[in-house]
């Protein structure tokens, strides 16, 4: 399998082989072995989870650095809807802008403008395609989206073809400043302020087509910056006015708000997603035309990357997009929905499967079914592996051994102790034992 980058990694110098992580991957991507977490790359999905429960600091996300930017004639920030939720009220959107473009960059282009023109395309989809798949899955979640690539492949139709927020606006905002600089688009550095790791990695490994970002930085790691340097600041209008629509995309349920049309159900958490996918798997939701789901439980506010307590920054988003909600801001995109759809299919990433060749598949299945039934069924991790299921699924590909679980151990000690006792108990002919009638038949009996 190719190199796949992933921004999500392992700071092996930290980690103390605990197992909090494995216990709440979503793909069973991490084992702990020789009393260090291993990431198994073919599986991680970048959704940030291990990061959260790492009580060592172990896993990290890899984001680019502000001096990124300097590499480019010129560069544009493309702050997401939920990094307006982490400043106090008073510090507007056009405040933030001013401090972005004080801290280096040359331009600023919100993601919520492309949210709301996102927003129409989407509404204009559902209503001009009757026949397609029931639910259409938001693509807005690169973490979602790789979930369905890797547990759910056969629910890769149901994903919207539409790009992303994100990818708009990093088009449109390239575009305008090649239009208003004359520098070449190659000359254009465009930088993501991303709440989460997903986002890095689908700027560094677009699922399908090319991404229009360059880099994407940490939401905290500018928060930091900015605050420093809030003070005295041109707070005059720096680019366009950010409608309420686009800004309410940045926390759970807002994509829908701004879709209006149909039955759209909205689901965060990357473990209620998963329940959701199941039922659509199985056929249970197709009275339903969208679903808005969000691997970060509150959507993009609750991001590992973000500053701010997401409960606080919900509110005040919530102010924020209700304050503006006669704002119109998506005058500058094209109406076109050919200039929204993706270039190419999302395509499969099918690590869950035992093996590839469909016989060998079946066999390790019934095999690892087998051993399943002779594990104790608790689930403790203890063997490294998430469940005993996954310790299963390791042994039949030869990843690791039976006596990886202390229960099964355990058992075995006691085996071989019974035969110690049993063993020592034993005497030679010579000292005394008598014959018995099995002699005659080539046994010894005690």
């Amino acid at each position: 399998m190719s190199e796949y980058f992933h921004s999500v990694r392992l700071d092996e110098e930290k980690c103390k082989g605990c197992t909090n992580c494995i216990k709440h991957c979503p793909t069973e991507a991490i084992r702990v072995r020789k009393g260090r977490a291993r990431i198994i790359e073919e599986r991680c999905i970048d959704c940030g989870e291990c990061i959260r429960v790492c009580p060592n600091q172990a896993k990290v996300a890899i984001t680019d650095d502000l001096d990124s930017i300097k590499k480019y004639r010129y560069s544009i920030a493309l702050p997401a809807p939920s990094f307006y939720g982490q400043f106090k009220p008073e510090l507007t959107p056009e405040i933030v802008h001013a401090g972005l473009i004080a801290l280096g960059f040359d331009s600023v282009f919100p993601v919520a403008l492309a949210a709301e023109a996102v927003s129409r395309a989407i509404r204009n989809y559902l209503e001009q395609q009757r026949e397609r798949p029931r639910p259409l899955i938001s693509s807005a979640c690169p973490a979602v989206v790789r979930l369905v690539q890797v547990r759910f492949p056969s629910l890769l139709e149901h994903i919207i073809p539409l790009v992303s927020p994100m990818e708009i606006a990093g088009r449109v905002a390239r575009e305008a400043a090649h239009r208003q600089t004359g520098f070449g688009p190659e000359e254009i550095g465009v930088f993501f302020l991303t709440p989460c790791p997903a986002k890095v990695t689908e700027v560094k490994q677009p699922a399908g087509d090319s991404s229009s970002v360059d880099g994407a930085i940490s939401m905290s790691v500018v928060y930091g910056n900015l605050l420093r340097m809030m003070d005295n600041l041109n707070t005059a209008s720096l680019s366009p006015v950010v409608s309420g629509i686009g800004i309410g995309w940045g926390r759970a349920g807002g994509e829908n708000e701004a879709i209006k049309t149909g039955s759209l159900l909205a689901v965060d958490g990357i473990h209620c997603v998963i329940s959701v996918l199941e039922e659509i798997e199985r056929g249970g939701l197709e009275d339903i035309d969208y679903l808005e789901a969000q691997a970060c439980t509150g959507g993009c506010i609750g991001g590992c990357l973000v500053p701010q307590n997401p409960f606080v920054a919900r509110v005040r988003m919530g102010n924020l997009a209700r304050s503006r909600q006669r704002v119109e801001s998506g005058h500058m995109f094209p109406a076109e929905l050919d200039y929204y759809c993706r270039k190419s299919p999302v395509p499969a990433r099918p690590a869950l499967k035992l093996a590839d060749d469909p016989a060998l598949a079946l066999m390790r299945l019934e095999e690892a079914e087998k051993i399943v039934a002779e594990l104790p069924g608790l689930d403790c991790g203890s063997c490294g592996s998430p469940s005993c299921r996954a310790l299963a699924e390791d042994i039949v590909q030869g990843y690791a051994r039976r006596s990886y679980c202390i229960f099964e151990l355990r058992r075995r000690l006691q085996q071989l102790a019974e035969e110690i006792v049993e063993l020592a108990q034993k005497q030679p002919p010579a000292m005394g034992r008598e014959w018995s009638p099995a002699r005659d038949e080539g046994e010894e009996h005690d």
